[in-house]
């Protein structure tokens, strides 16, 4: 197929994304021969502006971190998804405007399933942002109604109640990562009784827990994925538990990503093989 369409992932910083890598190789395999992928940095405050300026050969934006919540503000339509969890981390754009929608919650929920999830009683979910409301809606879809979700502030949780609200779920949200003062022994109990933990967590702000008495057989996403393992995910594994990395979750969002801008199916093999090459996996 030949038309020149352009695409982009966006936000700061952005020069380690390998949103290029996914994307360009699911062009490739589509026989998409007039597309290109590449990677902008642009902050919440320049997104407007940009958006704005952009012609009809662009065909849609990823969003990463920080743009995930303001993107709703822009767009001229939000799936109900993306409305529940309050974040988009997606931008289709076409002749009927601006879609905002969330593929994060498909990531999730296909690295878990990846590695056996099928069905969840105790889920734990590590942090409050956006990618944390996304986990929050891929743990509904497979069954959980109370999941426990540890924060550094309960009362800077706000957002992620209201998602909780809209998605029909009740979290139970605890203040138990503070950094250096993190309750360590409190958090690791919670974390040896859970069937499944998402961490979205910064690199670095779940090393403190990699010790906990970790379930064995219960299944880890940690959605860090450079440098990889991280230390939460490598003491799961010792602890006996299935482990599912960021660049699991980041391939099946990129998937639907190119399924909602191309129109055509993602190349789920292809893409995966491009993101070991480039990973060295």
């Amino acid at each position: 197929m030949t038309g020149e369409r352009r695409a982009a992932v966006l936000g700061t910083p952005i020069r380690h994304s390998l949103s290029p890598v996914l994307h360009r190789a699911a062009y490739a395999a589509l026989g998409l021969d007039g597309w290109s992928y590449e990677a902008v940095e642009v902050g919440e405050a320049d997104l407007p502006a940009f958006v704005d300026g952009l012609d009809a050969s662009w065909a849609g934006l990823s969003l990463t971190m920080p743009l995930k919540r303001v993107a709703l503000e822009i767009a001229d339509s939000v799936s109900p998804l993306a409305e529940a969890t309050g974040a988009a981390n997606t931008l289709v754009l076409g002749p009927e405007g601006r879609r905002a929608d969330n593929t994060d919650v498909r990531g999730i929920v296909q690295a878990l399933r990846e590695v056996g999830v099928r069905e969840v009683e105790r889920a734990v979910v590590l942090g409050a942002g956006g990618t944390a409301q996304a986990a929050l809606a891929a743990l509904v879809e497979l069954g959980v109604s109370a999941p426990v979700v540890l924060v550094r502030e309960p009362r800077r949780a706000g957002e992620l109640r209201e998602a909780a609200e809209r998605l029909d779920v009740r979290p139970e949200v605890r203040g138990l990562l503070t950094g250096a003062d993190t309750d360590t022994e409190a958090a690791a109990r919670v974390l040896g009784g859970a069937d499944v933990v998402v961490s979205t967590l910064p690199a670095g702000a779940g090393d403190a827990l990699a010790g906990a008495r970790w379930k064995p057989g219960s299944a880890v996403l940690d959605v860090v994925y450079a440098p990889w393992p991280t230390a939460l995910a490598a003491g799961a594994a010792v602890g006996g538990c299935r482990i599912a990395s960021g660049l699991d979750m980041l391939l099946h969002q990129a998937v639907e990503q190119v399924a909602l801008m191309t129109g055509l199916p993602g190349p789920v093999d292809a893409m995966r093989t491009a993101l070991d090459k480039a990973t060295d996996v």
